[in-house]
């Protein structure tokens, strides 16, 4: 196949996805739903068979549909996916899922690390780091708190943002600080009396956290966060395969 006509095919799966993802996450086919049958599918878009076939495949890699062949899809729920790859930057996720990120800081304090902190942000004792508590927000909505601790080098710069600032991951870029490679764990919290207050949920309720170190290109670690979502407002997914893993995909990028 020519080059443009490789450009092409992809276009076409990719937006053929597009479509799917957004009447999946709206709703249009409801928790445990089936989409259309291939064919259906192929017709309706004007497409071949093999284009639906990659365009599910990428929505399976999300975690949006059952992965059986040979049978319609299952919607396997309507939550926003976001995949490892994209874990870097909230802001930039949400307005590529169509949403409009919001940020409120509740509270920025500077003191000394613990062990913990010195541990992941490689820091000698006595070192005092920035601590932030934030509320994130997907159109209005509030859905994460994000606890995170800062170095000295980076927490300086945040402490001069303003307070309803939506990302501090731009701002910091513009002062050459790079968030580049992450180590995450996912595991799941009771919330607890300030989630409680800023998600609207009962404290002791689970919530979903995601622990983040990230570090710049150099590996020079930039933050410690700790983000707890609220049940049914994110999903997370792993891609794995023989040639490449969603995992360690920025490392290989920044070589």
């Amino acid at each position: 196949m020519a080059p443009d006509q490789d450009r092409a095919a992809g276009s076409l799966y990719r937006k053929v996805a597009a479509d799917l993802r957004e009447a999946i996450t709206s709703g249009g086919y409801g928790d445990n739903g089936r989409l259309p049958a291939e064919g259906a599918l192929a017709e309706q878009y004007g497409v071949s068979r093999g284009t639906v076939r990659q365009a599910l495949a990428m929505l399976r890699a999300d975690g949006l549909v059952t992965s059986r062949r040979g049978t319609r899809r299952v919607v396997l729920g309507t939550a926003r996916v976001q995949s490892f790859s994209e874990l870097l930057s909230f802001t930039h996720w949400a307005r590529s899922m169509g949403e409009e990120p919001g940020g409120r800081l509740e509270s920025l304090i500077r003191r000394p690390a613990d062990a913990a902190e010195r541990e992941q942000l490689r820091l000698e004792p006595g070192t005092e780091v920035y601590v932030t508590l934030r509320l994130r927000t997907l159109s209005g909505k509030p859905v994460m708190v994000e606890r995170t601790v800062y170095p000295p080098r980076v927490g300086e710069v945040v402490a001069q943002l303003p307070p309803d600032v939506v990302s501090h991951t731009e701002p910091l870029r513009e002062h050459g600080i790079l968030f580049t490679d992450a180590d995450h764990t996912i595991d799941v919290v009771a919330a607890n009396a300030d989630d409680a207050r800023l998600l609207g949920c009962r404290r002791g309720s689970p919530l979903l956290r995601e622990k983040r170190r990230t570090t710049d290109p150099t590996g020079t670690p930039v933050e410690w966060s700790q983000d707890r979502y609220l049940p049914g407002t994110v999903a997370f997914s792993i891609h794995n395969s023989l040639a490449s893993s969603a995992l360690s995909r920025h490392a290989r990028e920044n070589d």
